[in-house]
């Protein structure tokens, strides 16, 4: 898959395991490629897996995961 489809099926994975809106999914996959998460990816493009894709799904929700409500 290419990277652009690795990035794409890492939002999709988050919105299917961690029941996440995808609108939420993609601004955690776009911060984590603004900080560089998926640099070796680009670089790399045959460890744009589906199983490395299930890995960097959770990988990104638990860094860039939006934080939980307060609890008032």
């Amino acid at each position: 898959m290419t990277y652009e489809e690795h990035l794409d099926e890492v939002a999709t994975l988050i919105t299917e395991l961690f029941d996440a809106r995808d609108k939420a999914a993609i601004n955690m996959v776009m911060r984590a490629q603004a900080d560089d998460f998926f640099s070796g990816h680009d670089d790399d493009p045959s460890i744009c897996t589906l199983e490395r894709a299930q890995q960097d799904a959770e990988a990104v929700y638990k860094k860039y995961r939006p934080p939980a409500p307060s609890k008032k």
